[in-house]
């Protein structure tokens, strides 16, 4: 079904329904590109994205590559690239979680500056150790830029499953809710946020981000 767009007063309520929500050049076209339109938008504003049911997203469509995993990398730079227009655009974004963000799902969520987790079930887990995947240093660069270094550290290398009071207690989320509370406490995050001056809140984004902007697009070390 792909991404709806409603509006609970000034904020955009972005609700990805496509099964399991895995991140392919499909989707995440649809995610920035709806994402831009938004932003060019006068007047307040803030964005919230949410999935339905058991997943917010399970991560790389890998499935997409029809057998091709050489093809991987692709997937990989597309999801950089979203992130990084993501992580400065000229809005109050939240993320509301509401079931698994796995891989690079956990990383899109990295993207947003609040995450609201769903407390009882659902986990966020990066589990490329697991899957034989290793990170990127733009990848890396994102997790680093968003968690407490020590979090990041063991998220990268155990691939632990954190619950929602364990994502919320190691930085990974800076809220958690019930189930059928979560957007709406993003959504009320998100309002508190709607009415700041965004040519300030971008200036200030790209000043927080310019680091992870720079590693993001550095060419790979020889």
């Amino acid at each position: 079904m792909g991404v709806t767009l409603s509006f609970e007063g000034p904020v955009a309520v972005l609700t990805w329904d496509d099964g399991e929500n895995r991140l392919n050049p499909a989707s995440m076209d649809e995610l920035g590109g709806r994402a831009a339109e938004l932003a060019e938008r006068d007047g307040p504003l803030a964005i919230v994205l949410t999935g339905v049911g058991k997943f917010f997203s399970n991560g790389l469509d890998l499935a997409s590559l029809d057998g091709d995993l050489g093809g991987v990398y692709d997937l990989v730079a597309r999801l950089e690239r979203l992130v990084a227009r993501l992580v400065v655009l000229p809005v109050y974004t939240v993320a509301a979680i509401n079931g698994h963000c796995f891989a690079g799902g956990a990383l899109l969520g990295c993207a947003f500056d609040r995450r609201v987790m769903r407390a009882d079930r659902g986990y966020w887990c990066m589990n490329e150790a697991e899957i034989g995947l290793a990170l990127t240093e733009g990848l890396w660069a994102i997790l680093e830029n968003r968690l407490p270094r020590a979090t990041a550290i063991e998220a990268m290398t155990t691939a632990r499953r954190y619950g929602g009071p364990e994502a919320l207690a190691t930085g990974i989320v800076e809220e958690v809710a019930d189930e059928g509370h979560v957007l709406e406490a993003a959504v009320a995050a998100a309002t508190r946020c709607a009415h700041l001056d965004r040519a300030t809140l971008a200036h200030h984004k790209r000043l927080a981000h310019a680091s992870l902007l720079d590693r993001i697009s550095a060419p790979p070390a020889s």
